[in-house]
């Protein structure tokens, strides 16, 4: 999923290089997006030379089929970066792989739907 995510925003022009693991969010700075089922939570870890920084968007199931995107959330010196919007396009991938409907009470996956409009991810929306 990190590659297809990353692939996706490339083309966008949000990621300026792309490398094996995902993308550069500035020079020196891998970003990789990795969904982790088990805790049921989407992933983004930055390396570069100082200790890694993660971010996370939670989720949880609601019933058979259902999730609730609960929160983001994005060490402070990457936010501004695109970060957020990694992690909610791989959330995004994941309903429609998985073909999960979802609630959304996390604001900034709201305003990324919102931003990026899709009639499949309205397709995905439980009010």
């Amino acid at each position: 999923m990190a590659f297809k995510v990353c692939s996706r925003l490339a083309a966008l022009g949000w990621i300026r290089h792309q490398t094996s693991a995902c993308g550069s969010l500035s020079s020196g700075c891998a970003f990789m997006v990795k969904h982790d089922r088990q805790n049921l939570r989407v992933t983004g870890s930055v390396s570069s030379a100082g200790p890694p920084e993660g971010a996370v968007l939670l989720y949880r199931f609601t019933g058979e089929n259902e999730v609730d995107l609960m929160s983001t959330f994005v060490p402070e010196a990457f936010r501004g970066r695109g970060v957020a919007a990694l992690l909610s396009q791989a959330a995004i991938d994941f309903l429609v792989e998985e073909k999960l409907r979802a609630h959304v009470s996390c604001w900034y996956v709201k305003k990324y739907m919102e931003e990026h409009p899709d009639d499949q991810c309205r397709d995905l929306l439980i009010s």
